[in-house]
């Protein structure tokens, strides 16, 4: 029977999750079209990713010493470049290459964020005093000479730029994670926990963490376009992934500038190619945030049904006030 019940409970809690994903995918449909939009871009993007060796003709780094900057068209769609490299295969293995440092450098920046920002905001006192000063001392130098000094410092390397732009990406995050601390930690829930003798890291992983998990998943959706922005600006700058990865960023840097009047199509394609990723992530991102922060919830937008019925409910209920004063 025990084993029954718990068979249900554990059926049950499926259902709800399927039921949970497929109302947020209706939600998105009907109230976030642009939204939608997005969310097509970065599902086409990872399949790109995932299936970037059946999709590229050729290897990324593969050299055709007899077609260097061929224009786009024939045997190689998008052209080639000075070492004859196929651009539209470069751009596919370009797109693995993103999102891979992308999702990585934004999950060590949630979690650092959480591990700094949850302990600040829960404890405060001269704990919150001492780790905010240090933030905001770390806050005040410039990003990018910030991340340019570090990866001067650590040298260039898929590994390193995933690790400089998490952490350096979390100082910022870890203040929005202490804000919404803050802003539960006087629920009665803490208090109850408090009084039962619950310690503060068991406080901190039961109550206060699940509380503030729409914050970090709305946050992370929105910080995967930065962090990819963020490598192509270093590998433009020359100090983040180094060549033969096929980075958006250095393909406009070193191939792009070079030949940018002699073979225009060298800057044109990865520049479409970071420009529509970036705008597909932030797009998707917004709409995440709109619909899973519940202080958004209704204010959908212009493009939002619920928007339409609301406005119409308003007219209702005006109308119906002035035929109570009417009767009066």
């Amino acid at each position: 029977m025990i084993e029954t019940a718990h068979n249900q409970l554990e059926a049950e809690g499926q259902r709800k999750r399927r039921n949970a994903l497929a109302s947020f995918v209706v939600r998105l449909v009907k109230e976030k079209p642009l939204g939608t939009v997005g969310a097509i871009i970065v599902l086409l993007m990872l399949l790109t990713a995932i299936f970037a060796n059946f999709i590229a003709p050729y290897h990324y780094a593969d050299i055709h010493i007899k077609d260097p900057l061929l224009p786009p068209g024939g045997t190689y769609l998008l052209g080639t470049d000075s070492l004859g490299r196929d651009v539209f295969s470069r751009i596919i293995y370009g797109a693995r290459l993103s999102l891979y440092v992308g999702l990585s450098a934004t999950l060590i920046n949630v979690i650092l964020a959480s591990l700094i920002g949850i302990p600040s905001g829960y404890i405060g006192g001269k704990y919150d005093l001492i780790v905010q000063r240090m933030v905001d001392a770390l806050m005040s130098i410039p990003v990018l000479i910030l991340l340019i000094t570090i990866m001067s410092l650590v040298g260039s390397g898929v590994i390193q730029v995933i690790v400089v732009l998490g952490v350096v990406g979390s100082f910022g995050l870890s203040r929005l994670v202490r804000s919404a601390t803050i802003a539960i930690r006087e629920n009665v829930y803490f208090d109850a926990a408090r009084a039962v003798g619950a310690p503060t890291w068991r406080v901190i992983l039961r109550h206060a963490l699940p509380n503030i998990m729409p914050i970090l998943v709305i946050t992370f959706s929105i910080g995967v376009a930065g962090a990819i922005l963020a490598e192509a600006s270093l590998s433009f700058l020359g100090v983040g992934i180094p060549p033969p990865y096929p980075s958006w960023g250095r393909m406009l840097s070193l191939e792009g500038r070079r030949y940018m009047y002699e073979a225009p199509w060298l800057a044109i394609w990865p520049g479409v190619a970071l420009t529509t990723a970036i705008y597909g992530l932030n797009i998707f991102g917004d709409a995440v945030r709109d619909l899973l922060d519940p202080r958004l919830r209704g204010g959908a937008g212009r493009f939002s049904r619920a928007t339409k019925k609301s406005k119409k409910a308003g007219k209702t209920r005006a109308e119906a006030i002035e035929l109570v004063k009417i009767d009066e």
